[in-house]
């Protein structure tokens, strides 16, 4: 797509850290900085201190750990997005934990790994993350497509109900997936806010859910089995 973001040692990606950990704060810039094309810019240890810091520092990528003693970083996610909305936002998590996937989904972040995650492959999700793709772990993701599957009642497979939606259905359900809210769906594809919110309307009684967050997990499985549908979902 022509909107990719390009990063190179000349232009690297700047990425600012969010953990209460010294050691493991020191231990991801380290394996960061170590990258020719990653600049960490900055770190934090409190949810506080990211907010303030985080917007002056510019950074592509935020890597954030979900669970803080004063806060949450999905929290952190979200209200850093609403001031730099092309933000990507890696969240770092101990466990599995399906409530934080579901509010990380919904708060707009591009990728959610645990923290057992090897140092090559979070480095590579940082990468996908700063280009503006989506990053979610795969181990955390197939559980919970297994525990929506669970809570309905004989829906068609989900490649079967994707297939049933229309062009511009698909489309906004590609943008639910990367996070955006009705209002900014509605200025990517230039309709109005009432019209996006018809669309999703639509899909979700198609796609046999009732709630927005079940859809961008759909969107998410969806793009990560592009041979499962024409529509080469990115």
């Amino acid at each position: 797509m022509s909107n990719v973001r390009r990063f190179s040692p000349q232009s690297p990606i700047r990425v600012f850290l969010l953990d209460d950990h010294e050691v493991v704060r020191r231990g991801l810039c380290d394996l960061l900085d170590a990258e020719p094309d990653i600049d960490v810019v900055g770190d934090a240890a409190t949810v506080d201190h990211a907010l303030a810091r985080g917007p002056a520092l510019r950074p592509d990528v935020a890597v954030l750990d979900v669970r803080l003693p004063d806060g949450d970083g999905i929290t952190v996610c979200r209200d850093l997005r609403a001031h730099m909305p092309e933000l990507a936002c890696l969240m770092l998590a101990s466990f599995d934990d399906d409530d934080a996937l579901f509010d990380a989904i919904m708060a707009g972040a591009a990728g959610y790994v645990l923290k057992d995650i090897k140092g090559a492959d979070l480095v590579a999700a940082v990468r996908t993350v700063a280009t503006g793709q989506s990053m979610l772990d795969p181990a955390t993701t197939t559980r919970l497509m297994s525990s929506l599957r669970g809570e309905q009642d004989d829906t068609d497979p989900e490649a079967d109900a994707v297939s049933r939606l229309s062009p511009r259905e698909r489309e906004i359900l590609v943008l639910i997936g990367d996070g955006l809210t009705n209002q900014e769906i509605g200025k990517r594809l230039y309709l109005s806010e009432k019209t996006v919110k018809n669309h999703i309307s639509r899909l979700l009684a198609k796609l046999g859910v009732v709630r927005r967050v079940q859809a961008a997990v759909l969107a998410t499985q969806a793009s990560s089995h592009p041979a499962d549908t024409d529509h080469g979902y990115r």
